[in-house]
């Protein structure tokens, strides 16, 4: 059991760690805290802390470092959340409450949002859903040889594909085809578009079947891109500005690691499901994340969790910044797709 004399000073360490990096010794806590305690004292707590593996002594220095579990110990009990200045609540809101109309431009600019906050890593994963089903059909026509098939699913997920004609069909001929379409397919996911469907489709259209065909495999195509997920980093250099990573080797490995689709889902669906989520060092399950933190919380649309945000950075990260700019960057998506649901 830890007594509060020994997190007090847990938590100093931390703080101070976090700000400068360096090995803390005695003397450095009681001079830059007023804890009424002697550096005598607090090198014997200092030393308690090391035996019950909240501290650790790297090589041969005098001082100490948090370990993995004393990191845990403060998130879960000494952190204090701080508030976020104004002009970052303003630049969260300038950013996410942008005219945007696609869940795919809306987690680029929430990562983009959260790296510059935090001047760490940040990961957006879109979307975590399978059997997505279409919203919307639009065609549009570029010129006499060409259209864009727009497709929208249920996630509000956009994907945009251009088509080659095969004659001049006229813009009414395209307007009735993207009509039929949406009555026929709207609510559907691509498992349930049967035959009897398409050849529904194809007595209405009169003709063009091989046009019918083509565009079909072409939704086809985009609804498994969406659900094969897509994986947005921003600020996989802001590593580089930390003591931790100075090392080029170590740094590359930081890098190539993130560079793993399948490493990202690893590190973002191994959370827990609290609102947010915090993993230190080992708890990430991945060896080369050894010497990282995660912070990471979801998102949904409804009562539908279609994805994850995260934030990566070294073990001495800043989680009261971190947790505080997610929260609110949660609660800001949280109104958005809420808006976005009942449109």
């Amino acid at each position: 059991m830890i007594d509060e004399r020994k997190k007090r000073i847990l938590q100093a360490i931390i703080d101070d760690y976090v700000s400068t990096a360096e090995p803390i010794g005695s003397r450095t806590i009681a001079k830059r805290y007023d804890m009424g305690l002697s550096p005598a004292t607090i090198r014997n707590e200092m030393s308690d802390l090391e035996e019950m593996g909240y501290l650790q002594q790297p090589h041969t220095s005098a001082g100490r470092i948090p370990s993995d579990k004393g990191y845990r110990l403060y998130v879960d009990e000494l952190m204090h959340q701080k508030s976020l200045s104004q002009e970052e609540i303003e630049s969260i809101k300038d950013i996410l409450l942008d005219k945007i109309t696609a869940i795919e431009q809306i987690m680029k600019q929430t990562s983009s949002i959260l790296s510059e906050l935090t001047h760490y890593t940040s990961i957006a994963l879109i979307p975590y859903i399978k059997k997505n089903t279409i919203r919307h059909i639009q065609m549009i026509p570029i010129d006499d040889n060409n259209m864009v098939l727009v497709v929208i699913t249920d996630s509000g997920v956009i994907k945009n594909n251009t088509i080659k004609l095969p004659e001049k069909l006229g813009n009414e001929f395209i307007n009735k085809f993207s009509n039929i379409l949406n009555e026929k397919l709207n609510g559907l996911s691509i498992e349930s578009i049967t035959l009897p469907i398409i050849q529904d489709i194809q007595k209405e259209m009169g003709t063009n079947k091989d046009l019918l065909l083509h565009v079909l495999d072409i939704i086809t195509v985009s609804i498994n891109s969406i659900e094969d997920n897509d994986v947005y980093l921003d600020g996989v250099s802001n590593i580089l500005d930390y003591p931790e990573y100075s090392n080029v080797g170590k740094a590359k490995e930081f890098m190539s690691v993130l560079k793993e689709k399948d490493t990202i889902y690893k590190l973002l669906n191994d959370s827990s499901n609290n609102i947010i989520n915090i993993s230190i060092g080992k708890e990430n399950y991945i060896q080369e994340m050894d010497e990282c933190s995660l912070v990471s919380t979801t998102y949904s649309i409804g009562d539908r969790t279609i994805g994850r945000i995260g934030v990566v950075g070294p073990k001495r990260m800043n989680y009261s910044k971190v947790v505080t700019t997610m929260d609110s960057v949660r609660q800001h998506l949280y109104f958005i797709f809420g808006d976005w649901l009942f449109k």
